[in-house]
């Protein structure tokens, strides 16, 4: 079995922008390609597990989503990161989906398609339902980066997060799982 990390992307990976439909605006919060490539490089696979309201709000498409996804994987094989998946749940909140965050249902899809070991792998993300996610899914542990909305949930939440380990960024997730990957 292998183990994974399975990464929001919004807040996560790359700035958040607030729906951001356009390629040209990824950006990559700093360190975080190294941080992908120190896990990689570590065994880990990488997935995007993303909600994406806008589709279902209407404020773009999936064909923007899977542009913008096309960008971040340009920019981040340069630093020779790959995911073995994007995992996109189009619809609004209130739309029902069966991947969307906190549904376990595109790690539960990772593990019978790739042969993941969830109990060995980690989430990460800005959000609760990111964590959530990871929960419901019976991975290792979820971890909170404080990029994107993370800090604000960090300040505003932090009863619910006790099995929650909270980071920086990116870099320092690389840091944590791999100092406790082994405990």
């Amino acid at each position: 079995m292998k183990c994974a990390v399975f990464l929001d992307r919004d807040g996560t990976i790359i700035e958040d922008k607030d729906h951001s439909s356009d390629p040209d605006h990824v950006v990559l919060f700093p360190g975080a390609a190294e941080a992908m490539k120190g896990l990689q490089d570590a065994g880990f696979k990488l997935f995007i597990v993303s909600n994406q309201s806008g589709v279902g709000r209407g404020y773009f498409t999936l064909a923007d989503v899977e542009h913008v996804n096309q960008r971040l994987v340009e920019l981040l094989a340069r630093e020779g990161v790959r995911f073995e998946k994007i995992y996109v749940a189009p619809e609004a909140p209130e739309q029902p989906g069966r991947g969307r965050k906190p549904s376990p249902q595109f790690l539960f899809d990772a593990r019978d398609e790739f042969g993941i070991d969830l109990a060995q792998s980690y989430m990460v993300g800005d959000k609760t339902s990111d964590l959530e996610c990871g929960w419901n899914a019976g991975v290792r542990k979820s971890i909170l980066v404080r990029t994107g909305y993370g800090a604000q949930i960090e300040l505003n939440s932090i009863d619910q997060l006790t099995r929650t380990v909270m980071v920086s960024d990116l870099a320092a997730v690389t840091e944590w799982i791999l100092q406790n990957n082994n405990t």
